[in-house]
């Protein structure tokens, strides 16, 4: 538990930092903890360390430790790529799903959140980088989608996620963030894009994406630790956290 309140706190006086370089309140930014591959009872120590929301990309991990930690109350965000036969997991357990993509996958949630009597958060996710191995939508297509989201009246659009490039060049994961402030300002002006959340940044460029405007970073292994199971088994894609 020690352990993760001083990871915990590490994090935060970053978070705070760059905040602070960009001119910007630190309250502003949320930090959620990615906890894919990580031992239940090392969340229940993280919990107890202070750690009450908690980020997975798999569906069958999530709903899992959903359920056999149910009695801790944790905030369950999905930030992985959802097939529309998973949607009636992620209704029945899931606070907030931040990898919208397909007016499919959002048809099937919203047909199940309404049979549940639930509602969602969700986040529009959004290729800003370009990549082909890469989920999302392509930044051209986000005004259109974002358009049609409100027939899925279960859905509550709260903003957009990216995940930046996968590189060490500064300059281009600066573009991917600028291409998503872009966006959401439309977004805003159109009244699209519910309060305008950007979640963007994770463990190795999270200061620039604070930077660049995000409200939410997205951060593992800085809290966690190194994962024992390669990226590749949780993300089809570069990174996630």
């Amino acid at each position: 538990m020690e352990d993760f309140r001083r990871n915990l706190a590490a994090v935060r006086a970053r978070i705070d930092a760059a905040a602070r370089a960009a001119g910007r309140d630190p309250a502003e930014i949320r930090l959620l903890p990615v906890s894919k591959t990580v031992p239940e009872e090392r969340l229940r120590a993280a919990w107890a360390a202070g750690i009450t929301q908690m980020g997975e990309n798999k569906v069958q991990e999530a709903k899992r430790k959903a359920a056999n930690l149910a009695d801790l109350g944790i905030h369950w965000a999905l930030i992985g790529h959802l097939q529309t036969n998973k949607a009636k997991d992620v209704a029945a357990f899931a606070d907030e799903f931040q990898a919208l993509d397909s007016l499919r996958v959002a048809e099937a949630l919203d047909r199940r959140l309404q049979a549940a009597g639930r509602g969602l958060d969700v986040y529009v996710q959004v290729n800003s980088s370009g990549e082909a191995s890469k989920f999302g939508l392509e930044p051209d297509a986000v005004a259109d989608f974002l358009a049609a989201l409100p027939a899925y009246s279960a859905l509550r659009v709260r903003g957009l996620m990216t995940l930046a490039a996968h590189t060490d060049d500064a300059d281009r994961i600066r573009e991917c963030f600028r291409i998503m402030r872009t966006l959401r300002d439309a977004g805003l002006q159109a009244g699209t894009v519910g309060d305008g959340q950007l979640s963007m940044g994770m463990s190795g460029d999270f200061e620039l994406a604070i930077a660049g405007g995000s409200t939410c970073v997205r951060v593992g292994q800085a809290i966690f630790g190194a994962r024992p199971t390669p990226d590749s088994l949780y993300w089809p894609a570069n990174g996630a956290e």
